[in-house]
């Protein structure tokens, strides 16, 4: 667990490069779209990008895609890594964390659910000196958002809460990709969740530490539907709440 003391007012944070963790699994069609976002947004203060790609044994040309892109942008930091078998998107990103070298680090999926464009907005509680770690809302703000599922919206409503009620926080969205972290907090705190469950987990952990300053600001979502290649299905939520009972109520 993360041991040093947090600050207990604001500190103006200087921040050389940020570490973008992406996991991959059979995203071969749309890898290279992301990884132009990324390359295109100007991070505030001349921040520097490290982009780290895991992929986690996908089936498709996923590799040969990155490994291309690689190939023709060699002015961008990208590191790259491969499980051998399929271990889940805790898993990649438990790998991804522990090669990070940068001062904060972010989670960003292979899709194009999430935009780049918007890291400034959650870099900018963290440069003020307010925050320690920032999620990005789906549910706040007047922020574009793609109406797509009824019962995801309920599910992702219902874990939220559930979380909140063992961590007592007052997220609007635990399970949202979008993630900012001090590198050096979160690789010292032990995952174990190998799959969907690292959203309620890391929620759960993080939580417990003391003096933590969360916040929370309003991103866009651009969701799509399975035909279009979306992977979260009604297991991962069962394994969800599970997690949250796991790292909160048994915990206690």
């Amino acid at each position: 667990m993360f041991t040093n003391q947090l600050p207990t007012k604001p500190l103006k944070m200087k921040m050389k490069k940020l570490s973008i963790i992406i996991p991959a699994y059979n995203e071969a069609n749309t890898i290279h779209l992301i990884l132009n976002k990324i390359r295109d947004v100007q991070l505030m203060n001349d921040i520097k990008k490290e982009i780290i790609i895991v992929n986690d044994c996908s089936k498709d040309n996923t590799e040969g895609e990155i490994k291309n892109y690689i190939s023709n942008n060699k002015s961008l930091d990208i590191k790259y890594f491969e499980h051998s078998i399929n271990k889940g998107k805790g898993a990649a990103l438990n790998t991804g964390i522990s090669n990070a070298t940068g001062d904060y680090l972010i989670i960003q999926d292979a899709d194009l659910e999430y935009d780049p464009a918007e890291y400034n907005a959650l870099l900018n509680p963290i440069l003020s000196g307010h925050a320690d770690v920032v999620y990005g809302s789906r549910f706040k703000g007047n922020n574009p958002h793609r109406i797509l599922f009824f019962w995801h919206t309920i599910g992702n409503g219902l874990l939220t809460f559930m979380s909140n009620m063992f961590t007592n926080l007052n997220l609007t969205d635990m399970e949202t990709c979008y993630k900012l972290f001090r590198t050096e907090l979160i690789k010292s705190i032990d995952l174990k969740e190998s799959r969907f469950g690292f959203e309620p987990e890391i929620t759960a952990k993080i939580s417990r530490i003391p003096r933590i300053r969360i916040y929370e600001v309003g991103i866009s979502y651009y969701g799509r539907t399975y035909e279009e290649g979306k992977k979260i299905g009604w297991k991962d939520g069962v394994r969800a709440i599970y997690s949250i009972l796991k790292y909160g109520l048994f915990r206690l």
